[in-house]
């Protein structure tokens, strides 16, 4: 009787170790469906998205601030087009707010960094981000400097 109940209580404790572990999974991931409240839509052009991918973070000042949700070429421009969920709370991002792909760490994940302008009016839901810099890829770097080497 003993054995049975010490062996029902090691399995209880894997049991919720497991369920633990997939929970922290989920929320390191992103991968969660929780929402901070209301939100509403910017998009915005880039021309080299190197590997931003849905759920990635909106951050400013290195604080989260939204969600990529779409990302899909516009076949009239040539260029990736981002849609991005920002929480409600950031609705004073002014006209002249300009997007950049940014690498957390050498080799990390993509997010986008929102820098806020000078502007007097606010962007609003659906509204376009103008001024965006795309990302810069490590390959493309490593082979200008290679070239560049190589001619002089």
């Amino acid at each position: 009787m003993r054995m049975r109940f010490v062996e029902l209580t090691v399995g209880s404790f894997m049991v919720m170790g497991i369920i633990a572990l997939v929970l922290m999974a989920f929320r390191v991931s992103g991968l969660s469906g929780q929402t901070n409240g209301n939100t509403y839509t910017l998009k915005a052009r880039f021309e080299n998205l190197a590997g931003l991918t849905e759920r990635a973070k909106v951050s400013m000042s290195g604080v989260t601030i939204g969600r990529v949700t779409k990302v899909y070429l516009d076949p009239e421009w040539y260029s990736a087009v981002v849609e991005m969920e920002i929480d409600e709370s950031m609705s004073t991002l002014t006209l002249d707010t300009s997007a950049s792909i940014l690498t957390a760490g050498l080799l990390g994940e993509k997010y986008i960094g929102l820098t806020v302008g000078a502007e007097d009016e606010f962007l609003g839901d659906g509204d376009w981000i103008e001024d965006t810099q795309s990302a810069l890829v490590l390959e493309e770097l490593i082979g200008r400097f290679l070239f560049n080497k190589a001619e002089g």
